[in-house]
This record gives C-alpha cells, sequence and structure tokens, in this order.
C-alpha cells in the first residue's frame, strides 16, 4: 500500500470514529501527535487524538468530514490532507448540556510517515473558532 492509500486509510477511520482500534493498522504503535490548539493541548500520541475523535462524535453524533483536498510529497513521506469538520452538538458528553448549535470548521493532517506506516502526525486547526461554533466557549 502506498503512503497516500495508508493515509486515506486512517483518515477514513479516525474521522469516522474508529478510535485507535480501527487506526492502529496504518501507524507505528508509538506515533506521535502534535497541534497548536488549547483543546488538543495534552493529547500527544495518535492513538490519544484517534480516541479523542471517537470520543467527539458522542457529542456531536452527526458529525462528518467533507475533504477539500488530499496531496502525497513521496519523497519527503508525507501526506496532507484538507477537509471541513461539520457538526451540531445533539449528545450528551460535550462540556456544556446539548446547544443543538452547528459548526463547520476548516483543518488539515500532515502525516509523516517512517517506511509504510504513518510515525507523526500535526493537525493544523482554530479551535476557538470550532468551539464557539458549538457553544462550548
Amino acid at each position: 500500500m502506498s503512503h497516500y492509500q495508508t493515509a486515506q486509510a486512517f483518515f477514513e477511520a479516525c474521522e469516522t470514529g474508529q478510535g485507535w482500534t480501527g487506526c492502529a493498522a496504518y501507524c507505528h504503535a508509538n506515533a506521535t501527535f502534535s497541534c497548536q490548539a488549547d483543546a488538543l493541548a495534552d493529547v500527544t500520541t495518535l492513538a490519544a487524538y484517534a480516541d479523542w475523535m471517537k470520543g467527539l462524535l458522542t457529542p456531536v453524533p452527526d458529525g462528518r468530514y467533507v475533504l477539500s483536498g488530499f496531496a502525497a510529497d513521496e519523497e519527503r513521506g508525507t501526506v496532507i490532507a484538507t477537509a471541513e469538520f461539520h457538526g451540531t452538538q445533539t449528545g450528551e458528553g460535550g462540556p456544556v448540556p446539548p446547544t443543538g448549535k452547528a459548526v463547520v470548521s476548516d483543518y488539515a493532517y500532515v502525516m509523516k510517515f517512517k517506511r509504510d506506516k504513518i510515525t507523526h502526525m500535526t493537525k493544523i486547526w482554530n479551535d476557538v473558532h470550532a468551539m464557539r461554533g458549538l457553544g462550548w466557549a
């Protein structure tokens, strides 16, 4: 499987809330994660991020992505995905009771590979915009 195909499979598993169980096959066991967003400040592993995404779909059960771009730089072992997250907080489990508010939030994943699996992912995301849109901030 190419880096592009592996990244696509990981992206789909992660964004549909399959958690680390559904994402692990595409990543090194100790894959790291970074994001310059307060909402994810304590998340440092890709396993923890995949499970965070799974958990997000409890208060935002209609959460889904609209993919806007997917590109591979095989020379540098990097795949980049850009998308919009769409969702409405109608479920329990968020930081506040269900707000009924909807959000569209842009984000990007920069996935770095070591051999055939993802070793690090950076998420580029404006968490403040997303949290305000859902009525969480």
